[in-house]
């Protein structure tokens, strides 16, 4: 197995990136095609000890950048990293993509490589993230800035996919994020996909959550829109960081706070490790036919390390091909 990595998108790119693919190949996740700069990556490469054989390096010189037109520059810059990293799984040469860098550009390569499944309107970016209660499901994390309810309505069967397949949760909870928990409560998109989904009898709908229940619901997978999503995606990651520095502040503004601090140091560690987004490293973009995982701007080595791990885990529990049966058995329009 071996998975395409955009050595050259992302903040912290390419030496970030590179750092991940080494961490994860010694880990013996799978092997990694590195895509860019090839004189650049070769160079970073020499830091570090890795099986030759688990490494390649394919040269790619051009870069879309993060504020580049996402179709534009797909079609103009046909030898960027990125484009070139998809290609490799079109051709047989990758079973993946992944990336760091412009997540329009990632999505508009995906459906131009891969195509979507027949029916699926609009793919969703599934984003798995941690909470008390275990690994949850969220799509559409960013991909459509707006929905139709039958957007959602697919977007809540690509998310059970997704978790029964590669999280093993037998029979997902999924639910609707909106802004009451009472079926009539919310947009008229989400009131409607609410009505389709509570009549569906294939689907394990648990009804509506409200932000507050964002990390704490019962639930396996919530659906909404991308604009929604990527906010509330967003606010949870911001308030984990920022109560993690506020502790640390607080236990530094008095020597008895300290030693409590120290006391109680590996129950924050175990804590703040479990709401970590990182541990799952990148989010899938379900619904095309292909793999193609979409990871954080900001992504440094471990998210990397990790998305190549959860890239492989899906793979190995074949994702896309389970995903292309499913749908033609039962949601083909």
């Amino acid at each position: 197995m071996s998975i395409a990595v955009d050595a050259m998108g992302g903040d912290h790119a390419p030496v970030e990136v590179i750092k991940g693919a080494v961490n994860a190949v010694n880990s013996g996740f799978a092997r990694v095609i590195l895509v860019g700069h090839q004189e650049l990556i070769e160079a970073e490469l020499k830091k570090y000890r890795y099986p030759s054989e688990a490494i390649t390096v394919r040269n790619a010189e051009e870069v879309i950048g993060m504020d580049e037109h996402p179709a534009s520059a797909v079609r103009r810059k046909r030898n960027s990293s990125l484009v070139v990293a998809t290609r490799l799984v079109k051709e047989g040469e990758a079973t993946a993509v992944i990336s760091a860098g412009n997540t329009g550009a990632q999505m508009t390569a995906a459906l131009f490589e891969f195509g979507r499944l027949p029916g699926v309107e609009r793919p969703g970016i599934a984003t798995v993230f941690p909470s008390p209660k275990g690994p949850k499901v969220l799509i559409d994390s960013g991909a459509n800035v707006d929905a139709k309810a039958s957007h959602l309505v697919q977007f809540a069967y690509l998310g059970s996919h997704y978790a029964r397949q590669v999280l093993g949760i037998g029979n997902p909870r999924v639910a609707l994020l909106s802004v009451g928990s009472e079926a009539t409560k919310g947009t008229g998109a989400v009131i409607e996909a609410h009505q389709a989904l509570a009549e569906a009898g294939d689907l394990h709908f648990a009804g509506n959550v409200e932000g507050r229940e964002f990390l704490t619901a019962d639930v396996d997978v919530i659906a909404c829109d991308g604009f929604v999503g990527n906010i509330a995606l967003k606010l949870a990651e911001g308030i984990v960081s920022t109560l993690t520095g506020m502790i640390r502040d607080e236990l530094k503004r008095n020597p008895l706070r300290m030693l409590g601090g120290m006391l109680v140091k590996p129950a924050f560690g175990d804590i703040f490790r479990r709401m970590d987004y990182t541990e799952y490293g990148g989010a899938p973009l379900l619904g095309i036919n292909g793999l193609s995982v979409i990871c954080h701007g900001s992504s440094r080595a471990r998210a990397i390390k990790n998305a190549v791990r959860y890239t492989a885990k899906a793979v190995k529990e074949n994702l896309v091909e389970s995903l292309q049966k499913e749908w033609k058995q039962g949601h083909e329009s």
